[in-house]
């Protein structure tokens, strides 16, 4: 599955991730999924209290992610919001003091907050309009109506770095030329009694698709030749 990782093709920032236990910065809204952490200052993160409230927690460790109750978990609501639900397995929202809370079972206007990226940097905006922010006193605030240097935070993901060299290969055309032609007598085949039908002619002219980036094309046209398909005539 692709995250749109902005990482995958850029080794020197793939490293600089190894500094916050695999957690990377998220630079664009399709990358906001899943597992994710608010970086509120320097390797300081929102941290969930048993009590609904959120305050910022202890500064971690060079190297290390972070705590469990420092966690997320980011549901898409549309293509500008997102919701986000803690360990305790509620939904976060802003209370009418404009405090970060997390005490609703469901998601509703005040439990959507919009990511806001411009020129490399990122800011949350609260259901109130106001930005996503930290007082000297450790408590997650959504107060001002612009985004300063105050409300500049970080999302960091842990969903795997790692992409799947066989992403942009149908699933049909992978493994050994025998098995993909299989694959696609059960895609598009109509066989009777449940027996197969492959088409016993030289794989040479599959070996030579393959290597031209023309094998789905190849294998459409053998099952053509067969008489059996569903979808050729």
């Amino acid at each position: 599955m692709n995250y749109n990782c902005p990482y995958w093709d850029n080794k020197d920032l793939l490293l600089l991730t190894l500094f916050v236990g695999g957690w990377w910065e998220v630079k664009e809204f399709e990358s906001i999924v899943g597992n994710v952490a608010i970086e509120m200052s320097d390797m300081r993160y929102v941290s969930a209290m048993d009590n609904g409230g959120f305050t910022l927690g202890d500064k971690i460790s060079k190297g290390e992610g972070p705590d469990p109750v420092e966690i997320l978990t980011a549901i898409k609501i549309n293509d500008t919001k997102i919701a986000l639900k803690s360990g305790y397995g509620k939904y976060l929202g802003v209370d009418t003091d404009g405090k970060l809370i997390g005490k609703a079972e469901a998601v509703g206007s005040r439990e959507q907050f919009e990511p806001v990226f411009q020129d490399g940097k990122m800011a949350i905006n609260g259901c109130n309009g106001r930005f996503v922010s930290v007082t000297k006193d450790g408590d997650i605030i959504c107060s001002s109506k612009t985004a300063g240097d105050t409300e500049m935070i970080k999302i960091r993901s842990s969903i795997s770095l790692e992409r799947d060299p066989l992403e942009d290969i149908p699933k049909e055309e992978r493994g050994t030329l025998k098995e993909s032609e299989i694959k696609y007598v059960k895609k598009f085949q109509s066989y009777k009694n449940n027996k197969l039908r492959i088409n016993e002619n030289s794989v040479g002219e599959l070996i030579k698709a393959r290597q031209t980036g023309k094998l789905h094309e190849s294998l459409l046209d053998r099952r053509e030749k067969m008489k059996a398909d569903r979808y050729c005539k």
